[in-house]
């Protein structure tokens, strides 16, 4: 019979869920990125000017909550490593 998850096991997991969708919106917004940078050279403005807009609200927390959860799992992961011992 499987023993049920402990507390640390359910942090780590939903951690771990977290970054994962967090690093796929970070992969979205470098590709977003890279095409507004592409068309830009070619006089498309829009796609550049909404990036920039949306910049500070939505892509430097998302990259802030991708490090700050990278921290925090590492850390989680460490102290069950420990306790392990």
């Amino acid at each position: 019979m499987a023993e049920a998850p402990t507390t640390l096991q359910r942090i780590k997991g939903a951690l771990d869920t977290l970054l994962v969708i967090d690093v796929f919106l970070v992969i979205a917004g470098a590709i977003w990125f890279a095409v507004a940078v592409a068309l830009q050279s070619q006089q498309v403005e829009a796609p550049l000017q909404l990036f920039q807009r949306l910049w500070e609200p939505l892509f430097t927390p998302d990259i802030g909550l991708l490090m700050a959860a990278a921290l925090l799992s590492g850390a989680v992961g460490w102290w069950q490593r420990r306790g392990l011992r």
